[in-house]
């Protein structure tokens, strides 16, 4: 696998439903392979809150910085090599320690081909905002969460708490590699939110 979100896989999708009113033709069209930052219960198959998934267009783990190079990314003024600015309030880290770009909220309103690199590939449709800004979404075929779930990857956001000083020169390098299934480490002064990773191998698009 490449550095942070990298595939040890190759996806093959051929997946063809049919609208309803006007029956007209989805088909699977794939593209470059991105990345969902998803909440929520690891069971659930339906949910109202995608507005609190992110979304990476480009893979994040091979535009990242280690940790540990944190003080050289604050003297190139929290600017990337990649291009993508740092930002001290909130500040995500992936599961060999390197610190990546914030995903885009909320997740855009489409038909996504997801998977975990496992068993199960499905189709996570996910509808725009409703009048209460509620954003609904749900997976095909029963599949969960879980089941789409790229355990090798992780991520989570820190913020800092009231008080506090929250810097990535304080993270835990001892913990890395994250073994699947194990929590994104704590790191003094800061709170944490995990998310799951699901991968993106293409949309659902009417023909």
């Amino acid at each position: 696998m490449n550095i942070g979100f990298g595939l040890k896989f190759c996806a093959v999708v051929a997946v063809s439903v049919l609208a309803t009113a006007a029956r007209a033709e989805v088909v699977f069209d794939p593209g470059p392979t991105q990345y969902i930052a998803a909440l929520g219960d690891t069971k659930a198959t339906s949910g109202d809150d995608a507005g609190d998934w992110g979304f990476w267009e480009v893979d994040p783990g091979p535009r990242g910085v280690w940790s540990t190079d944190f003080a050289e990314l604050l003297a190139n003024g929290g600017t990337a090599p990649a291009g993508w600015q740092f930002d001290a309030r909130s500040w995500w880290l992936e599961e060999d320690g390197l610190i990546m770009e914030a995903p885009s909220f909320p997740l855009p309103a489409g038909q996504y081909v997801v998977t975990g690199g496992r068993e199960v590939t499905s189709v996570l449709t996910v509808e725009a905002p409703d009048a209460a800004g509620k954003q609904a979404w749900r997976l095909a075929d029963g599949a969960t969460i879980y089941d789409v779930t790229h355990l090798r990857c992780r991520a989570a956001v820190y913020t800092a708490v009231e008080g506090q000083s929250c810097t990535p020169e304080k993270t835990p390098t001892d913990v890395f590699p994250m073994d699947p299934g194990r929590a994104m480490p704590m790191v003094e002064g800061c709170s944490k939110r995990d998310y799951q990773v699901l991968i993106v191998v293409g949309r659902m698009v009417e023909s």
